[in-house]
């Protein structure tokens, strides 16, 4: 299967949701995003940005489902927000229904989403945050199939 891979360095938490909220706006479909990195590498950030791109109204305060496991928005696209810190066994994702919203109408942002090894769609964008110093972040956006290719080869003309 095709892919494309970019890398962006970000400076700011601010300048992390800016990105997110730059794919949010470029998104056409439903699409899932896997979001990799460690604690306080800017996943829920991402999230926040991508959520106002996706035109979640303002009055949902995006924050990062831990305990709940998701957390749905309604926008241009709905948002579904997924965080797996916390999941213990794959079998709790079927109990929530995870398996039925990967195949809707929804943009599916999934945190920690190495916890489904191999569970997710073959076209997906994921999103690999480094942390390099207090406020430093380098994103990889590495997207597979030809929606997130496009999204892709887009980013680059909206960052060009």
């Amino acid at each position: 299967m095709a892919n494309k891979k970019i890398n962006i360095t970000t400076h700011s938490t601010a300048e992390t949701r800016k990105l997110g909220q730059s794919i949010g706006v470029l998104i056409k479909q439903p699409l899932v995003i896997a979001l990799r990195g460690d604690l306080g590498s800017g996943k829920t950030a991402f999230v926040q940005g991508l959520a106002k791109g996706l035109e979640v109204p303002d009055e949902y305060y995006i924050t990062s489902p831990t305990f709940t496991l998701i957390n749905e928005y309604p926008g241009r696209h709905p948002l579904v927000h997924v965080d797996l810190y916390r999941l213990e066994k794959i079998e709790d994702l079927i109990d929530i229904g995870l398996d039925e919203m990967l195949h809707g109408q929804a943009v599916i942002a999934i945190e920690w989403a190495e916890k489904l090894a191999d569970g997710l769609s073959s076209e997906q964008l994921q999103v690999g945050l480094e942390i390099l110093d207090d406020k430093s972040r380098k994103l990889t956006l590495n997207a597979t199939g030809q929606d997130g290719i496009n999204l892709i080869k887009a980013l680059e003309d909206a960052l060009a």
